[in-house]
Parts: C-alpha cells; structure tokens; sequence
C-alpha cells in the first residue's frame, strides 16, 4: 500500500465540483480525461424519459420481482422513482444523480436492477433473498435534464413553501443565484444544491434562525428532492426497523493516485461527520449509539477489495480515499451515518460536461464492481469480518501527480 498523507490544498467543494485541466503528460493506462478543445457529447447517457422507460420496461420483465414506484416529485413536477427488488431483511439503499451532472451512478442502477430482476442465476437469486435492495435513480431530475448540480428552484419559491423562512437573514448558502459553476448559468434560473438540503432530524422543521448555514451546519429538507429521499428513509425504518447501508453515487474533478501520475478511477469514503463518540464530534453526542464507522469502513473496503480484483495494472485499481476528516451534515451521508446506516461515497471521475461519453463503458463498471463488492460482502456475512483498519490503507487522492 502508498503511505497515507494529509490532501492539503483542496476544499472541500473542490472535491465534488472542480474543473482543473492539469496540463501534464500522464502514463496512466486510463490516459487523460480532459481536452479543452473538445466539446464531449452527453447522449450516450439516459435521459429522464429514456430512463422511466427503461425502469418500466425492467419492472415488466421481472416477473413481480422488481416494484417501481413514485415516490415523489421534482421542483418542477417530475416524478422521482424508487424501484426497488428482493425480499430479504438487511435494507441497501442507493440514490444517483443527486447532482444532475454525474451520470455514470444512473446507468449501474439500471443495469443491476436488469440482472437482478432477470436473472435465475444462483448469485441473483441470494441477492433477492438476503436483501432488500431500494434504489433512487436520477432522483434530482430537474438538475440532470439541465445537465447541471443544481435543482431548479427559487428562493422565492422556498419562501411561498416555508412562510416562517419570510424573516430568514438570506437565502441558504447552497443557493445558485447569479452565477455561473461548472459552465452552467443560474442566472435566471436558480437552484440548490440539494446535496446539502439533509439534516441528522429526519423530523426537523425550517426555522428561520437556521439561515443561511454554511456547510459545516446541518441543511432544512427546502427541496422536493431531499424530502423524498428523507421520506423514502423514513418508511424503511418504520419497515425494517433501520437501514443498513446507504450508498451515494457521485462524480469529481481529475485527481491522481498518491505518489503516481496514475489518474484516479474512482474514489470511497465512508467519513462525513466527527464521531459522535470523540471530542470532535460531541455536537452529535444524540446520534452516538447510532453511528458505526467501522461498519461504513467495512463497506469501503468491501468495494475496494472487488475494484482491486479486477487487476493490478488496469485502471480499477486506481482507487482513493476522498477527503477525510470532514464534518458535512447536511449531506444525505453525513445524515443518515448519524441515523445509523453504513454508509459509502462513490465520487467517479469527470462531470458529464467534461466527460461526456469518453470512458463510460469504464466508469460505469467501476461503480457496478463496487456496488456489487459491498451488496455480496453484505449478503455472505463476509463484509463484517474485513478489518475495518485496512480502510486507512486504501492510497489518498493527490491534486497533482508525482513525477
């Protein structure tokens, strides 16, 4: 394994959404991502009509074993699906496109809700048995038919939602308002960044005081988009009693490889909020019988391990950790982490409109690897007899690489 070093340099919205072009010449066996001449084509990816489509076509096929369901609607009025397949007592929940621009997560949805509702084969038919999978696919619709992060949704329109938000000092601060991010314009057409609309307090209420945050606050539930979520949530734990592991499909800029001028495929994360178990994170001393890390650390590896199966010298094994040590609650992860679910970040590399259709065929099976690494590590048992210390093995993520 790399020696483990602090990422210095790099905030943590840089992470999620930034646009850096490096320049150098790279010997990685996935080559470099970016061309700033190149305008990359975004069609090789499902739409929102092409992916209801898909998900009824899959739902009809299953033979009643996947059920599809609209859970709620977008800002905008679309419907947000879950569809959900398998009957067992151990809950796996996954959402993608929380930020419209992150395409591959959608894509891996479907095709495992294809295979598992399809499928006789004896790997498919323990997955039904032993786990209840729900998924939310491009649960942000409004953002990914913008082909954007943000939603699409006013200050204005929160205000006419949540009166009592009429006397807030200004709107929240992930509000995109008058500016242009990852070169889309919100001028005109504003939005949130829902990915940080969540609170630990499924129940919490919006409270005028509580604006406008910053990032290292819990979120209101102001959007559609995260109530539904919050809701799907909320009705697995009256179901099931609790849900065991959440998982987050994401994308990033073009990072490296600690100590290589690898490029990073994709990196996990299972670090969100402080312990509430440590000084650092008595803020959250309510949540501490909840919050299992080494849990969340098991799951990483678990999808960690299956990446790195796939071959030393292929791009799967251009594994990282994300940023660590990072206090976000008003992500859907740092949320529900406190709430009690193992929870994983999937971050792949490039948004959709650096990316497009280059290397799809690529990212997208990095995020089925890993997906199917952790649901098979949860439904043999074997996840849970991973050494949770390993996590801290997996190599950082570095801004630059190292010649």
């Amino acid at each position: 394994m790399k020696n483990n070093k602090v990422l210095t340099g790099l905030s943590v919205l840089a992470l999620c959404t930034a646009l850096a072009t490096p320049t150098l010449a790279t010997n990685s066996p996935n080559g470099n991502l970016y061309n700033d001449n190149q305008v990359y084509s975004v069609n090789g990816y499902t739409d929102y009509a092409e992916m209801v489509k898909r998900l009824q076509q899959i739902e009809a096929n299953s033979q009643g074993r996947v059920a599809l369901e609209v859970v709620g609607q977008s800002n905008q009025g679309r419907d947000i699906f879950q569809a959900r397949v398998g009957t067992g007592e151990k809950v796996v929940l996954i959402e993608s496109e929380i930020h419209g621009n992150e395409n591959t997560g959608t894509e891996a949805l479907l095709s495992m809700l294809q295979y598992l509702g399809s499928s006789n084969s004896p790997e498919a038919q323990k997955i039904r048995e032993k786990i209840t999978l729900v998924t939310l696919p491009k649960m942000n619709p409004d953002a990914s038919e913008l082909d954007r992060r943000g939603n699409d949704m006013s200050w204005e329109e929160v205000v006419a939602a949540f009166p009592q938000l009429a006397d807030a000092a200004g709107p929240a601060w992930n509000y995109y308002n008058n500016r242009i991010i990852q070169d889309r314009d919100y001028n005109g057409r504003p939005g949130f960044d829902v990915n940080r609309d969540f609170n630990p307090d499924l129940n919490y209420v919006p409270q005028a005081s509580d604006f406008p945050g910053n990032s290292s606050k819990a979120g209101w539930y102001i959007t559609p988009e995260s109530q539904t979520v919050r809701d799907v949530y909320k009705s697995l734990q009256t179901e099931f009693g609790k849900v065991d592991v959440f998982i987050d499909l994401h994308h990033q800029g073009q990072y490296y490889v600690e100590g290589t001028d690898d490029l990073v495929t994709m990196s996990l994360s299972a670090d969100f909020v402080p312990d509430p178990n440590t000084s650092e994170g008595a803020k959250y001393a309510q949540y501490a019988d909840n919050y299992n890390f080494e849990f969340s650390k098991q799951l990483n590896l678990a999808a960690y391990n299956a990446l790195q199966s796939l071959g030393e010298n292929s791009p799967f094994s251009n594994i990282t950790l994300y940023q660590q040590n990072l206090d976000l609650p008003g992500t859907a992860l740092g949320s529900f982490a406190l709430n009690g679910s193992g929870t994983v970040l999937f971050e792949v590399r490039g948004q959709s409109h650096s990316l497009g259709q280059k290397k799809k065929g690529q990212l997208v099976k990095a995020v089925e690897t890993g997906l199917y690494g952790i649901i098979n590590g949860v439904v043999d048992g074997s996840v849970e007899e991973l050494d949770a210390a390993e996590y801290d093995n997996i190599p950082q993520t570095a801004y630059s690489p190292s010649l």
